[in-house]
């Protein structure tokens, strides 16, 4: 096992670690519970740069990478909606992006294409995991709302420049 594997298998033990200090309520678990995650989010671009770096691209990372990504800040979305800091409708917003974006790379393998990750999908995630931390930080409540915009909008932008990019790959799809 890669080192880079290691890593993103850690991510996604420290999900519920995450999830569980939030759940505790004891006095400071918000703070806790934000170092938590911000040690999982860089856990992504520590395994990115060294799978790229020292040549540990597998087969096992390309497919676990993304999913540790979206479990951790699924997982973390959930407990804000659960709390009443994001509304369910913006949660649904971002599981149908993911959704819809992952089952047109499933077209794109068929066929035998990569759809790459494009910028807009790497500032939708840097965005949405800053978003996130900020608002384990018991900020105003305009802020809060501000955040649910950005996470809501770049994940609009990005799934849509994902299907304008990658039209082709439905117009040869059985």
């Amino acid at each position: 096992m890669t080192t880079a594997n290691k890593l993103t298998i850690l991510r996604i033990i420290l999900v519920p670690v995450f999830l569980g200090v939030l759940y505790a309520g004891f006095p400071g678990s918000n703070i806790w519970a934000l170092i938590i995650f911000i040690v999982a989010s860089l856990t992504d671009l520590l395994d990115g740069y060294i799978a790229r770096h020292y040549n540990q691209i597998t087969n096992f990372g390309k497919f676990m990478d993304p999913l540790a990504d979206k479990i951790l800040v699924m997982s973390a979305m959930c407990w804000f909606v659960e709390a009443h800091q994001m509304p369910g409708w913006a949660l649904a917003i971002v599981l149908f992006r993911e959704f819809a974006v992952s089952g047109m790379r499933l077209v794109a393998v068929e066929q035998g294409k990569v759809i790459a990750a494009a910028w807009s999908g790497k500032v939708k995630t840097a965005s949405t995991m800053v978003c996130l931390c900020l608002m384990m930080l018991n900020i105003p409540e305009w802020l809060n709302t501000l955040c649910v915009i950005v996470i809501v909008a770049t994940t609009v932008y990005s799934g849509i420049e994902y299907f304008m990019k990658n039209a082709e790959v439905f117009k040869n799809a059985d």
